[in-house]
């Protein structure tokens, strides 16, 4: 009870009063803190990615879920309709092989589908401008044609020589065997291609989980066709040839899937196994790069002349980490990669700063020209003295005037002197003096800068122009017209 008070004390809400500093729209308690943003967010490359950047695909990923369907609907009937049967009336081993296979198979198509294939980051627009210069440096000064200097390197490698092609996507020289995927557009080092089925390229990073996947999908491939047929040739001989479809006729759709299949995954693993046995790529191997022989001239140079070598540095041999680091958060003064541009527009970028410099000494030239044409047509007309002109009320022609700021010109005076205005109709019989002259308005021939402030020559000419009444609107016009031509 409170001292005086007949009633309970009744709970005080107090709101927390905010020290930060915010908008008066805004209310404190609705500002939200910007989340950082991780790389693969900004990623230039087309490729899609999954699970906060882990999962790394490219955009065509239509035959991959083609390629998953056909596996896991093949093996599930297999593993339905085939296996019990087989594990009955053959061995148990046969299920738990099938089923190593599968996990085989699917392990490494997943691995190759969603990792980095050896993706090359793009250079920076402060590495690529560097680069530029020393491309220009090293080609020698062009005199603006139309093609490009070639834009290639030459490297020894085991005493072959071996060219580094310049990317002008991602502004880099290609390492040796790397080359640039028109689906993906990235740089891949060591590419081999880019595979629809695997919804991925092939390169550095996952070529020896790809050769395993077609080399266990091969094995998986035959294994499930032969059991498919020993399935269907145990049951003709029990029941006949058509009862033995019409009991299994999950069996005539694997055998039809399988057989279609087989020639072209285990002529794929052959084929992929004589290239990792002569330490060659897809790429190189049909353009025709190296010649296996060693005493031709364009022997391979990556090639250590065993083909058990061979086979260990390509499957065996340490995996290097990713370069693109898809996960890692952007700093705010990280640079952004430079932005991809075909040849001519990266060539004809070196010259800009050049061009823009030109532009600038033309304008300062066309306005010293103006200025100087300008000044002969105000100092041809005739000095008036300054006692013949003098209005009540007004300055002297003869006293400088006070000096006048760029871009703040003097306001018009808003009440009108009378005395001045009877002063001017003594002297307007002075304009019929001069009637064949030609004056230009402030506009079309604008007073140099040196006439603004502090010149009786100046204020005479003008006001033998327009008159003595607009004296101070004829400050503002000039102003305006040398204004006008700065900005030119």
């Amino acid at each position: 009870m409170p001292p005086g008070g007949g009633g309970p004390m009744k709970d005080c809400e107090y709101s927390q009063i905010s020290t930060h500093s915010s908008s008066p729209m805004e209310s404190p308690h609705k500002k939200k803190k910007i989340a950082a943003r991780r790389k693969w967010e900004v990623f230039p490359g087309r490729n899609k990615f999954f699970c906060n950047g882990r999962i790394m695909m490219a955009r065509q990923t239509g035959v991959f879920y083609l390629t998953l369907i056909l596996i896991l609907v093949t093996s599930g009937l297999f593993f339905a309709f085939d296996c019990p049967y087989l594990a009955v009336k053959i061995t148990p081993a046969i299920p738990v092989v099938g089923g190593i296979l599968f996990f085989f198979v699917m392990g490494t198509l997943l691995r190759t589908s969603f990792s980095d294939p050896g993706v090359l980051p793009r250079a920076t627009p402060d590495e690529a401008a560097d680069l530029e210069r020393q491309i220009d440096i090293a080609n020698g000064t062009s005199s603006g044609g139309y093609r490009p200097p070639p834009r290639t390197k030459e490297v020894i490698i085991n005493g072959q020589t071996v060219k580094l092609k310049y990317c002008f996507t991602c502004k880099i020289f290609r390492p040796p065997r790397a080359s640039h995927c028109s689906l993906c557009d990235n740089c891949v080092e060591r590419f081999d291609h880019h595979c629809p089925w695997v919804g991925n390229c092939v390169g550095k990073r996952n070529y020896r989980f790809f050769y395993m996947f077609i080399l266990s999908l091969s094995f998986l491939t035959v294994f499930i066709f032969a059991f498919v047929i020993t399935h269907v040739i145990l049951r003709s001989q029990q029941a006949g040839f058509l009862n033995a479809l019409k009991d299994s006729p999950a069996s005539v759709l694997e055998a039809v899937v399988c057989f279609f299949s087989v020639w072209s995954i285990v002529g794929l693993s052959g084929f992929h196994t004589y290239l990792i046995s002569s330490n060659q790529t897809t790429n190189e191997d049909i353009k025709g790069s190296w010649s296996n022989k060693r005493g031709k001239e364009n022997y391979n140079p990556y090639s250590y002349g065993n083909i058990f070598t061979n086979c260990c540095v390509a499957l065996c041999g340490p995996i290097s980490p990713s370069l693109i680091d898809r996960r890692g958060y952007i700093q705010p003064d990280t640079p952004r990669p430079a932005a991809p541009s075909n040849g001519m527009a990266a060539y004809g970028a070196t010259q800009s700063q050049s061009d823009t410099c030109d532009q600038d000494q033309c304008i300062q030239s066309t306005k010293f020209v103006l200025q100087a044409a300008a000044t002969p047509l105000l100092q041809s007309e005739p000095s008036l003295a300054s006692d013949e002109l003098h209005l009540p009320g007004k300055p002297g022609l003869g006293t400088p005037c006070a000096s006048l700021t760029l871009g703040q010109p003097t306001p018009p005076s808003s009440m009108p002197n009378l005395a001045a205005e009877a002063a001017l109709t003594d002297i307007l019989p002075l304009k019929e003096e001069h009637v064949g002259h030609q004056f230009l308005t402030p506009e079309e021939a604008p007073s140099p800068p040196g006439m603004l402030a502090g010149s009786p020559l100046a204020h005479s000419r003008t006001m033998h122009v327009l008159g003595l009444a607009s004296q101070d609107s004829l400050h503002e016009d000039s102003v305006r017209g040398l204004v006008k031509l700065s900005s030119v």
